[in-house]
C-alpha cells in the first residue's frame, strides 16, 4: 500500500509512522480529458494533474489539503468517482499561531485515527522518517520559484542551465525543522509535528507571507518564476516582487501539461544565454573570414553571410515548409550565392529559430531571442526594445547598449497576435499578405475585431465581410488587434524606446502604425527586418573562438 500526497504541509512523516510508503505526486498529463468532463475547465493544470493521474494510475490512497479551492474541488471529483479506498482532505490553517497549531493538531489526529482504522496498523513514531533533504550548492545556483514545477520543469530548467538549479516552487520547498526526540504516543508526537509543519517556508496560500524572502541568497545567480494558468496566488507574488529582484528574472506560464516543451525550452536556454552573456568583441571576428546565419522560422528560412569586419555580404529567404532542413540548404545557397562564396568560405555557422536543432548543418545553436537582440543592434543602435511578431510567436525583447538581452517576454500558446494569425485572415479574405498590408492602409470606418481567438477572430472576418464590411475596415481592425496583443507584452517587459520592429510582419505598414499609436512611440522598422535574426546569428557566429 503506498499513500499519495500533492502538497508540502501533508503529513508524510506521520503517514510514514503506520509503516506506508508515501509518495508525492507529480503529474506531467498530456491532456485534460478525464478532468474536463467532471470539474470546470478554468481550474488550474495542476489540480486537474492530479485527477488524471488518480484515474490513469492504480493508486488507492490519497491524502490531499485544502490549501486551495481547486483542492477541494479535486476531492468533491474524487469523492464522487469513487475510485479510492482511502481519500482525505486535511484541514490547514492560514496561519501558524497558537490557536491554529491546536486546530491543525485536531485535524492530524482525525486523520491518524482513520488511517488507523482503514489500514489496520498502529502508530509508530520510530517509523517517522523524514524526506531528505536536497543536497544545497556552495555555489552559484538558480531558484526555480512560483507554483509547482515538478520534475519535468526541474530537469528541463537544469537541462538548459547548466548550474545547479533549486526548488523552491510551493510543492518542492519542504524543509521540516526535525526532531530525533519526538514522544511515545501520537498526541506526543504532533505536539511537535503539527507546529513543524505550519512552520515550513509559507506557500501563497498563507497569511504570514511577509518571511518569504527567497531572492537574496550570495550565491543567487537567477530566478525562474513559474506561474500555473488559472492559479491567481502566485501571479500575485511575482507583480509584488518582480520589480524588487536584483538578479535575471525569467517568468514562464505553463497549464501543467508537456505538450508546449519547444517553446519552453527556447525560454529556458534564452534565458541561459543572458546569464553567460560576455561583452560584445570589437573591431574584427578574430581569425574569421566570413560566417553565417540561419534563421529557421515556422513559415520562412533565412540567412545571412558576413565577412569579418561585419558587412553584410548576402542574404535569403527560403520556405520552411519544406523542413528544417531543405530550407536553411536552400537559404544557405542562395545567400552564399549572393555572397559570390561557397560554404568552403565559412568558417562558422549559427542556427537559430523554430527549427534550429534540426538544419542538418554544422553549426552551433543559439536561441533567436539572443540572435535578435544582436541583430537589431546591428540594424539599429539605439533600439532598446525589439518586436519580433515571428510566424509561430511574438517576443519581446529588452537590448542594452552593445545587443546584450536585458529581458524577454513572449506569447503564450495562441496564434492570437503572431504572423499566423495575419496568415489565416489573409487566407479567409482570398488575399495574399502584401494584399492584406496594402488594402489594411485604406480604411475609412473604425471596426472592432473583439476575440483575439484565431479561430473566433475568423468567424468574426466571415460576418462582418458578409454583412459588406468594407475589407479594408477589417483588414484594419485586425492590425489594431495584433497592435493591442503585441503592445500589452510590450508592458509587460517593460519595454523602452527606441522601438524596433523585426520579423516579417514589420513589412505590414498597417500593423507598427496601429503599434506606434498603443504605445505612443515611433515603432521604427529597416528595409532588413525579416533578416534580423539570421545577422545576429552570422554576428554571433563570427565570435565564436
Amino acid at each position: 500500500m503506498t499513500v499519495y500526497h500533492a502538497c508540502k504541509y501533508a503529513p508524510v512523516e506521520l503517514l510514514r509512522a503506520f509503516g506506508v510508503p508515501v509518495e508525492r505526486l507529480d503529474p506531467t498529463p498530456v491532456s485534460f480529458d478525464c478532468a474536463d468532463s467532471c470539474l470546470h475547465p478554468n481550474l488550474c493544470g495542476f489540480g486537474k494533474g492530479v485527477v488524471e493521474a488518480v484515474m490513469a494510475q492504480d493508486i488507492r490512497a490519497l491524502v490531499l489539503t485544502d490549501c486551495c479551492d481547486v483542492m477541494r474541488r479535486v476531492y468533491d471529483a474524487l469523492l464522487e468517482s469513487g475510485r479510492l479506498e482511502f481519500l482525505w482532505l486535511l484541514s490547514l490553517p492560514h496561519k501558524k499561531g497558537p490557536a491554529e497549531i491546536r486546530r491543525f493538531h485536531s485535524a492530524l489526529s482525525r486523520l491518524a485515527e482513520a488511517f488507523s482504522a482503514y489500514s489496520g496498523r498502529t502508530f509508530d513514531p520510530s517509523l517517522a522518517e523524514p524526506d531528505p533533504v536536497p543536497e544545497q550548492s556552495d555555489g552559484p545556483f538558480i531558484s526555480l520559484s512560483g507554483a509547482h514545477g515538478g520534475a519535468m520543469l526541474m530537469a528541463r530548467a537544469q537541462t538548459a542551465i547548466g548550474l545547479p538549479v533549486r526548488d523552491d516552487t510551493c510543492s518542492g520547498a519542504r524543509t521540516i525543522a526535525w526532531q530525533e526526540e519526538r514522544g511515545t504516543t501520537l498526541d506526543a508526537f504532533l505536539d511537535w509535528y503539527a507546529p513543524a509543519l505550519l512552520g515550513q517556508r509559507p506557500c501563497m496560500r498563507m497569511l504570514h507571507v511577509a518571511s518569504r524572502d527567497l531572492f537574496d541568497e550570495p550565491g543567487l545567480r537567477g530566478v525562474i518564476y513559474h506561474t500555473l494558468k488559472f492559479c491567481d496566488y502566485y501571479g500575485f507574488e511575482y507583480a509584488a516582487k518582480k520589480d524588487r529582484i536584483a538578479v535575471p528574472l525569467l517568468k514562464i506560464e505553463t497549464d501543467g501539461t508537456d505538450v508546449d516543451s519547444g517553446q519552453l525550452d527556447t525560454r529556458l536556454t534564452a534565458f541561459a544565454e543572458t546569464l553567460e552573456a560576455r561583452p560584445r568583441r570589437t573591431g574584427t571576428g578574430g581569425g574569421l573570414r566570413c560566417a553565417a546565419g540561419v534563421d529557421v522560422g515556422s513559415a520562412g528560412t533565412k540567412a545571412a553571410v558576413m565577412d569579418s569586419q561585419g558587412r553584410l555580404l548576402g542574404y535569403a529567404l527560403a520556405p520552411s515548409g519544406t523542413g528544417a532542413a531543405r530550407g536553411a540548404s536552400q537559404a544557405l545557397e542562395e545567400a552564399l550565392n549572393r555572397a559570390g562564396l561557397t560554404r568552403d568560405d565559412l568558417d562558422a555557422v549559427v542556427t537559430t529559430g523554430y527549427g534550429r536543432a534540426n538544419t542538418g548543418l554544422e553549426a552551433s545553436i543559439i536561441t533567436e531571442i539572443t540572435c535578435h537582440a544582436r541583430g537589431a543592434h546591428y540594424l539599429d543602435p539605439e533600439a532598446r526594445t525589439v518586436i519580433d511578431i515571428g510566424g509561430q510567436d511574438s517576443k519581446v525583447i529588452g537590448v542594452d547598449d552593445v545587443g546584450r538581452v536585458t529581458g524577454f517576454v513572449m506569447n503564450d500558446k495562441c496564434a492570437a497576435g503572431t504572423g499566423r494569425f495575419l496568415e489565416m485572415m489573409a487566407r479567409t479574405m482570398e488575399l495574399s499578405m502584401e494584399e492584406l498590408a496594402e488594402r489594411g492602409l485604406h480604411w475609412k470606418q473604425e471596426v472592432s475585431i473583439s476575440s483575439m481567438c484565431t479561430v473566433f477572430a475568423e468567424s468574426e472576418v466571415v460576418s462582418l465581410l458578409a454583412r459588406n464590411t468594407p475589407a479594408e475596415d477589417v483588414i484594419h481592425g485586425l492590425n489594431r488587434s495584433v497592435a493591442e496583443k503585441t503592445a500589452a507584452l510590450v508592458s509587460r517587459q517593460g519595454g523602452r524606446e527606441a522601438y524596433l520592429m523585426t520579423g516579417g510582419v514589420a513589412e505590414n505598414a498597417g500593423v507598427v502604425q496601429e503599434l506606434s499609436k498603443k504605445l505612443g512611440a515611433e515603432v521604427r522598422t529597416d528595409p532588413l527586418s525579416r533578416y534580423c535574426g539570421a545577422i545576429g546569428a552570422a554576428l554571433l557566429a563570427l565570435e565564436q573562438e
